[in-house]
């Protein structure tokens, strides 16, 4: 399924443009000359951490943040490569500076004769074993237009980017100003060894002031994708728009949870919780689920989730869709009675809604949505939670299914819990990487 696009060796960087302004196919990146195999080797020298945090470098995580180097936190531009040491001089790890982030380092390797600046290979070699890995975990589905993450730089060697297909285009995910020195590298590797038809760079640095503005992807490499990329799921088909600021329009990392819930779907009604474009509704509808209703503060993305029962072959009248808050929807079912037999609820850490009000954040309102959840499930319904909050421990989860369920007044027991995808690894020692937390519940 992945095709080859015309490549240009190395890769060029050009400059931004706009969709509509700009032709259908896209001309190399132009090369920034700022950093290649060829190009200078910034290395500024070394930091030192106190023995817990070298501990935790040496065990996998690859996050140091600006406090654990009390006063003296390194202030080299981004991407700078520096080592880490303990406070007794043994070395731990070996990163690159981000100048402006709450993580003042994210470490490349563990390894003191390691090589890993720009242009080193070091990135390429991750990369293309990350690549081997996937085709051998999915490997009915390498030529299948499907959704998956192909690199997870946390824990797969270059912190702070994510790599994810949609069918034959690859949308890059950028958390950190210093990996861009790697940016070329990548790129190249990418080209190589995927073969897509474009590549699409998302940036959603975060600087010490707060949350920067979400920018729209824009494509880097290759032909600009059409407006709609329809990737398949479990013999389902659902639309993506690769060049969105925030989400595409569906979770890969979720897939396991569809499964699980899909599989228990035939015969019962749904209800979908913050449904965004309707994965969880099309997945359950086409496993035979007696209705569905869907909600969500935004209009726009119940349109898209019709689109995706349209792309199934499923009809999108059988889909209830209700713009409307979450934590009312559901106070008026409880007046009503509207019951349902299964219940997905699988919040956004934090969102705003359309209308004025319409905020909702985990912190606050989790335990609440999730009591409601309870109270409009029949006696032996199921309810799927989630969370993808990193704040948010496992334990701390179910915890709070524990608080709500007091709250209701009914009586659960958790039967399942499933997490992040094969395609989704964490180092082990890495503990916020495993950020997906998903259970069923069984209303006794």
């Amino acid at each position: 399924m992945l095709q080859s696009a015309p490549v240009k060796t190395p890769i060029e960087r050009r400059p931004r443009t706009n969709r509509d302004d700009s032709p259908r196919t896209r001309r190399p990146i132009a090369n920034s000359g700022r950093r290649n195999s060829g190009a200078p080797i910034r290395r500024e020298g070394s930091y030192r951490v106190p023995e817990e945090v070298g501990r935790k470098i040496a065990f996998g995580h690859p996050w140091v943040y600006r406090e654990a180097f009390g006063g003296r936190a390194p202030s080299e531009p981004d991407g700078t490569v520096v080592d880490i040491l303990t406070g007794n001089g043994e070395f731990v790890g070996r990163g690159f500076t981000d100048a402006e982030h709450a993580i003042a380092v994210r470490v490349l390797s563990r390894d003191a004769k390691e090589a890993v600046h720009p242009g080193s290979g070091a990135i390429a070699r991750r990369f293309e074993s990350a690549i081997q890995a996937r085709w051998i975990l999915r490997a009915a589905e390498r030529d299948k237009p499907v959704g998956m993450r192909l690199f997870s730089g946390d824990s797969e060697g270059l912190p702070g980017v994510t790599v994810d297909r949609y069918a034959d285009f690859v949308v890059v995910q950028w958390l950190s100003q210093g990996a861009l020195a790697w940016q070329e590298e990548l790129y190249e590797s990418i080209v190589a060894t995927v073969k897509p038809i474009a590549i699409y760079e998302q940036r959603r640095v975060r600087p010490l002031a707060g949350q920067a503005p979400p920018e729209a992807a824009h494509c880097v490499w290759g032909k600009e994708a059409p407006l709609e990329v329809v990737v398949e799921e479990a013999g389902t088909r659902m639309s993506v728009d690769v060049t969105a600021p925030l989400g595409v329009g569906m979770f890969p990392d979720l897939r396991l949870g569809r499964d699980l819930v899909a599989g228990l779907a035939s015969g019962r009604r749904i209800l979908n919780l913050f449904s965004y474009t309707g994965a969880f509704s099309v997945r359950t509808m086409a496993a035979g689920a007696d209705s569905v209703v869907a909600v969500d503060t935004s209009a726009r993305v119940h349109a898209r989730a019709r689109r995706n029962f349209e792309l199934s072959g499923l009809d999108a009248e059988k889909m209830e869709c209700i713009t409307d808050d979450a934590g009312k929807t559901l106070e008026r079912f409880v007046e009503r009675g509207r019951q349902f037999d299964l219940v997905v609820c699988d919040p956004p850490t934090f969102s705003h809604g359309q209308a004025a009000g319409q905020r909702f954040s985990v912190a606050r309102d989790l335990v609440g949505v999730l009591a409601s959840s309870m109270r409009v499930l029949t006696p032996g319904g199921l309810l799927a939670a989630a969370t993808n909050s990193v704040k948010v421990s496992m334990t701390d989860f179910e915890r709070t299914l524990g608080e709500a369920s007091y709250h209701a007044g009914v009586d659960v027991r958790i039967v399942s819990r499933v997490g992040l995808p094969p395609d989704f690894p964490v180092s082990p020692g890495f503990p916020e990487g495993n950020y997906l937390k998903f259970v069923l519940l069984h209303k006794r």
